[in-house]
């Protein structure tokens, strides 16, 4: 009998934490899903409890954030956050904090979105916020952490984004030409990759676009 499991979620309103809170809630081995947020929020299922939180103050949420295995799904444009500095925060900072606190708590798996070319060393802001985000969780000291770097995600997005609209149009088009490694991937694709990568030991911490698209087909 498979022991069951508590999941704690941030980031569920977005396009891969959508799709990955509905894989959780189908999931038989999860019996309770924290989700964590900052604005109102709520779900059918009696697996979900939902946590609001102030991200600019998460020690005091800190007790709640336990379990078995932790997903970060957080992410943002420039567009959105105003700034450089505010997506710094959210795209790297949070996600930071978050596994810094899971990792006293005791949480042992973890898996992170980051995204496709992320290089701390990076010229191109968003690369530069996204490697600095995967050193911080690495060092965070989770024994199993996963890290995902999806190419360009497919999917139905909550909020409207027109130039990815039209990346996604072309991408559609073009996928069978591209070489795997840059595909589009559905964010469904990621969510269930997130979760099965941690329900097995892993060799490896760092999952690019197209280990996730084998992973799908296997």
């Amino acid at each position: 009998m498979t022991e069951k499991r508590s999941a704690l979620v941030f980031g569920a309103t977005g396009l891969v934490g959508g799709y990955l809170l509905e894989e959780l809630v189908n999931h038989p081995d999860y019996e309770v899903i924290r989700v964590f947020g900052r604005g109102s929020f709520t779900h059918a299922s009696p697996k979900v409890e939902y946590h609001k939180v102030d991200f600019e103050s998460l020690d005091s949420s800190a007790s709640l954030i336990h379990g078995d295995d932790l997903f970060i799904c957080l992410g943002t444009t420039i567009r959105k956050a105003g700034s450089v500095r505010m997506v710094e925060r959210i795209d790297r900072d949070y996600p930071a904090k978050i596994a810094g606190i899971a990792a006293v708590n005791g949480v042992k798996g973890m898996a992170v979105v980051s995204s496709m070319g992320s290089d701390a060393g990076s010229r191109n802001y968003y690369m530069r916020i996204k490697g600095e985000m995967e050193q911080l969780v690495l060092k965070a000291g989770i024994s199993q952490t996963v890290i995902v770097r999806p190419s360009m995600l497919l999917g139905d997005r909550k909020e409207f984004r027109f130039g990815e609209l039209v990346g996604k149009g072309f991408m559609v088009l073009l996928n069978p030409l591209i070489p795997l490694k840059y595909r589009g991937i559905h964010g469904r694709k990621v969510a269930w990759a997130m979760i099965r990568l941690l329900s097995e030991p892993q060799t490896r911490q760092v999952f690019d676009s197209d280990l996730l698209q084998n992973l799908n087909n296997r």
